[in-house]
């Protein structure tokens, strides 16, 4: 199973078009593939899902991931890197094999023009760190307003070429 993950909880980002995105154009490839917003986690993760302790909340999440054997992470830029609510699910997940030796790909966005490069590069760390196998094509696209229309699709000839050429070669990572 492949789970793109939403890297944020805030309501109505761009990073959830975008997931929403990916799976569409994943489904059209013949893919079946799951969305994981962090919205759905539970408002209290911090003191519920920490350090051993887990939520009825959390099950369903933590069954999704692993279920999971490829993730592609949408990774917004919060303050020159990832959100800590993406750190917090993943220290969240049990460890080490919610994620350990599984396949990730990874696409950094921002409403600036770097495309959450520095974010992206962070998050690598971390999924080296959990022993997950990263896609050597991570995608960064900025300006993300400007890319995604308002039904949710890619606008950017240039861009459309990249995420569809990110997906074929992690369909056949």
């Amino acid at each position: 199973m492949l789970t793109i993950i939403a890297g944020t909880n805030r309501p109505g980002s761009s990073t959830l078009k975008l997931a929403v995105y990916y799976q569409k154009k994943l489904n059209e490839k013949g893919v079946e593939a799951k969305v994981l917003s962090l919205e759905e986690l539970p408002d209290n993760l911090l003191k519920t899902d920490l350090y051993g302790k887990r939520s009825e909340g959390f099950k369903p999440l933590q069954k999704l991931v692993n279920a999971s054997e490829k993730f592609i992470f949408i990774i917004p830029e919060y303050n020159g890197s990832f959100p800590g609510v993406l750190k917090a699910f993943v220290d969240a997940c049990d460890f080490p094999g919610s994620f350990y030796d599984k396949k990730a790909a990874l696409v950094g966005i921002s409403s600036g023009k770097y495309g959450n490069i520095r974010g992206v590069d962070h998050f690598t760390g971390v999924c080296n760190y959990v022993n997950m196998h990263v896609l050597s094509l991570k995608l960064h696209i900025p300006f993300i307003r400007k890319e995604i229309d308002t039904n949710g699709n890619l606008t950017e000839t240039d861009t459309i070429g990249f995420t569809n050429e990110q997906m074929d070669r992690f369909i056949k990572f």
